[in-house]
């Protein structure tokens, strides 16, 4: 029997045949058209339950676990959670980052490795002047100072141009001097040198770090730009970023400049020769 043999059946009989002895066969009959009512009322009173269910009791919201039922207000609030959330992970992923560039700038200002790097890049040139070949060590040779090779001390110049606002107090942890500058006063490398570190940090925004010999790294905090990048090398004077405020823990404009030796912080002003 095909679709169009059924479609030709305008009748339908129901036989009901009892279980029990004794007792007559009943049978009805109902047209097409009858069938076809009662199943659509039936199937429509269905739906109509159905829907009142899942509408009016708890059980709309184990059929459907998702946030349909939420409000638009709850709605928005989820969604700037979730932005939070894909922030609050980028700058983790960041931290993670900047602390990894961290221990490599340890790992890489150990003075030894600085003096390798300084006795490989001069093999290539001419001996210098044991006296350093400027006035100022000349003097100090003569008025009976120490053989410049053989300071304790290596001589820093001012890493840019403006006045001391604050110094050195280890005490209170204030490891350097807070030089004040406007915002883009160029700032310039103290001593030639290697650059471990240059990236943003929290607190100190924008730093710099360049590793020198004899086991001295002179850090430059709160910068707007940074010129140079990690492994560059740099000579004295040369400009290394521009200064500015950026970081929390800033009080204004100005560049904060530490000079440490073999891991212990120095008053950068016994060092500078132009303060």
């Amino acid at each position: 029997m095909n679709f169009k043999d059924i479609k030709k059946i305008k009748s339908f009989s129901i036989l009901f045949i009892p279980t029990r002895a004794g007792i007559e066969t009943k049978s009805r009959q109902f047209s097409s058209n009858k069938v076809l009512l009662i199943v659509s009322i039936y199937s429509i009173a269905l739906l109509f339950v159905g829907f009142l269910i899942l509408n009016l009791t708890p059980l709309r919201g184990v059929v459907f676990p998702g946030n349909s039922s939420l409000s638009p207000s709850e709605k928005q609030l989820i969604n700037e959670l979730n932005q939070r959330l894909i922030f609050l992970t980028s700058e983790l992923e960041n931290l993670k980052s900047t602390n990894e560039q961290l221990k490599n700038a340890i790992m890489l200002g150990d003075s030894s490795l600085i003096d390798s790097l300084t006795n490989n890049k001069n093999q290539n040139k001419k001996k210098k002047n044991p006296y350093g070949g400027d006035l100022f060590s000349v003097v100090n040779f003569l008025f009976g100072g120490k053989d410049p090779s053989q300071q304790d001390n290596v001589l820093f110049t001012s890493p840019t141009n403006g006045f001391i606002s604050r110094g050195f107090n280890p005490d209170i942890g204030h490891m350097g001097i807070d030089i004040v500058v406007k915002i883009g006063t160029p700032v310039y490398a103290a001593s030639g040198g290697y650059v471990v570190f240059a990236d943003y940090t929290v607190k100190d925004g924008y730093m710099i770090i360049l590793a020198h010999s004899d086991g001295y790294i002179t850090v430059y905090k709160h910068c707007s730009v940074l010129l140079k990048k990690a492994r560059d090398s740099v000579y004295e004077g040369e400009i290394i970023a521009l200064s500015g405020n950026t970081g929390e823990i800033t009080t204004g404009p100005h560049l904060h400049f530490e000079v440490w030796k073999n891991g212990k912080p120095i008053n950068p002003k016994t060092l500078l020769i132009n303060n």
